[in-house]
């Protein structure tokens, strides 16, 4: 079962994806809205566009979730196989996606520190860089400004 789902999640995530997808929808919705004066812009005209938007709406739901989970997830096995390879890489990192909300704003932090950290130590080597006046943009090589 959960083959054959992946399998019409792929292929459906591949057709709904190509720009002819969003323009046989979009013919759709101006076929339907022709159509309103012709069905003279009644209920069962505005239930049509209605029921079919919300179908539509309601399955691309899971599919969309199912193709966004996959690729988390092989994106998380991507990175979680660079951190092990990496020397010198925290291993803790491994698996961070099972942290709490608040492990992964301590987290978030010392990385903060660390940056500023780091930020700080690089800009204390580099000497201070006289700025010299700059063409403002719209200004073309030999020409006055405003």
């Amino acid at each position: 079962m959960n083959d054959l789902f992946h399998r019409i999640a792929v292929k459906v995530s591949a057709i709904v994806g190509r720009p002819r997808s969003f323009l046989i929808a979009l013919l759709a919705i101006l076929v339907w809205a022709a159509a309103g004066p012709v069905y003279g812009f009644s209920d069962t005209w505005q239930l049509i566009i209605n029921t079919a938007t919300t179908i539509v709406t309601f399955l691309m739901v899971f599919l969309i979730q199912n193709t966004q989970n996959r690729d988390a997830k092989a994106m998380h096995l991507k990175l979680d196989e660079l951190i092990k390879a990496v020397r010198g890489a925290r291993n803790s990192l491994v698996d961070l996606e099972e942290l709490t909300d608040e492990q992964l704003e301590e987290l978030q932090g010392q990385f903060r520190k660390l940056h500023d950290k780091l930020a700080d130590k690089d800009n204390s080597k580099t000497p201070p860089v006289e700025e010299k006046p700059s063409k403002k943009f719209w200004q073309l090589p030999g020409k006055p400004g405003r």
